[in-house]
């Protein structure tokens, strides 16, 4: 059986550095970052007490905006947002917005063909945290009704099947940081196969939360960079001490070619290839050789040679092993060509939007569809002094400024704890 061509329709974007796509990009292209203090909760014992914290958001008013539902309506929806974890709301609304600006309109004829894939990394930490408090002070019988489905994964996909009426495959897959890039790359499959016709797919996460940050300061996984949080986050610099945690969503309307065409759709992009491995190496530790097959299993499916990629949004989340690893994987898949400037780049957006783990997939496909559309390729701030390893490889890491380039093809790149790796390839349309 021949796969069937998968297309993106629409996007939608929660993140620190803005909760609307050209917000967003606009920031990325100008370096401007989205981390600053905690104020989520007084984080002042912690060793680390900066993050990408969400900003400026309603839940019900940018669930709305753009439409002229009755209050009455949008009441109700209130009511039920009140029961949920803020990563349910940041996934709720990314996704109504990548659905409504791909025209899709649902109907009884084509729910079934209709599906979502989306999950998080953590999930509701924030509920269940608040709820184990409240438990220990008052005891059982004061324990929401809602706790469960106010927290649990799955709850993203299964209120947007809800809330929009579809009732195709409903999935959330968990793979810690690979979340996003995974729920986008089996949404495509079940495209590409028949088990769909259009998806909704990504990642959402809220984990700045008193327990997240207490558990990656214990690891000392994350910067402590506290009086300088605008520079914290420096992928492949030699001053860098770790990723900064963020919160957030990306998740995109997939829909199959021949379906979108036949309807008049706005095509952004085409996915065109989608690779998984694992590690088998160490359970934060990447082994470098796991991101390599990752690369490799998604140009063979999209059924592309090295040189025909142009741009690679890394993973690159700051930290001292993680970055050199993915860099020396890099180098290795696309050889030679990675050194050739104006033919191929890398560069980690995370440098200005922190690590939004279950939601980053989400969120940098979005950014690398982004580049294919404009034509130009996001920097990696705070790139002040390569690290040498690294420099040696040869590879244009766009150094904190935008390059405009002729791109084709763009690859995202997405890894996680316990040696998870993702990676999705998009081409221009």
């Amino acid at each position: 059986m021949s796969k069937r061509r998968v297309v993106v329709t629409g996007m939608g974007i929660i993140s620190p550095v803005g909760n609307d796509i050209a917000t967003a990009w606009k920031n990325v292209l100008e370096g401007n970052s989205g981390i600053g203090p905690v104020t989520a909760f007084d984080a002042s014992a912690y060793a680390t007490r900066i993050a990408g914290e969400v900003r400026d958001f309603d839940p019900v008013a940018a669930y709305f905006e753009g439409t002229d539902v009755p209050p009455d309506e949008q009441r109700a929806i209130g009511k039920d947002f009140k029961r949920m974890d803020p990563f349910i709301h940041y996934g709720i609304v990314a996704g109504t917005h990548a659905l409504r600006q791909s025209g899709l309109v649902v109907t009884d004829e084509n729910a079934g063909r209709i599906g979502i894939a989306a999950g998080a990394g953590i999930g509701g930490l924030h509920t269940i945290e608040s709820t184990t408090l409240e438990l220990a002070e008052k005891g059982p019988r004061k324990v929401s009704p809602f706790y469960v489905p106010s927290s649990i994964i799955n709850m993203v996909a299964g209120n947007l099947s809800i809330y929009h009426g579809l009732k195709g495959p409903n999935i959330a897959l968990v793979s810690a940081c690979t979340t996003a890039a995974h729920n986008i790359g089996m949404a495509m499959r079940l495209i590409q196969y028949g088990d769909a016709d259009a998806m909704l797919a990504g990642g959402a996460e809220f984990a700045t939360t008193p327990t997240a940050m207490a558990g990656f300061c214990s690891a000392k996984a994350m910067s402590t960079r506290n009086d300088d949080p605008t520079h914290a986050s420096r992928p492949w610099d030699t001053g860098r001490d770790g990723f900064l945690l963020s919160n957030g969503a990306g998740m995109l309307m997939l829909e199959e070619y021949e379906f979108a065409k036949a309807r008049g759709a706005n095509i952004l992009a085409e996915i065109i290839g989608f690779g998984m491995s694992g590690d088998a190496f160490h359970i934060t530790a990447p082994s470098g050789d796991g991101a390599e097959l990752a690369m490799r299993n998604a140009l063979h499916d999209a059924g592309l040679k090295p040189e025909e990629v142009q741009y690679v949004n890394a993973h690159g989340t700051s930290t001292p092993v993680g970055d050199l690893g993915e860099a020396k994987a890099i180098r290795n898949v696309f050889g030679e060509h990675a050194t050739k400037k104006g033919q191929f780049a890398v560069s980690s957006t995370k440098s200005v939007t922190g690590h939004l783990l279950g939601a980053a997939g989400g969120v940098e496909a979005i950014f690398s569809i982004m580049a294919l559309r404009d034509g130009v390729m996001p920097p990696t701030m705070n790139l002040q002094e390569v690290d040498p390893e690294v420099a040696a490889l040869g590879m244009d890491l766009v150094p904190n400024k935008a390059e405009q380039a002729k791109l084709e093809v763009a690859m995202s790149n997405s890894f996680g704890f316990g040696g998870t790796n993702g990676t999705l390839v998009f081409r221009r349309v």
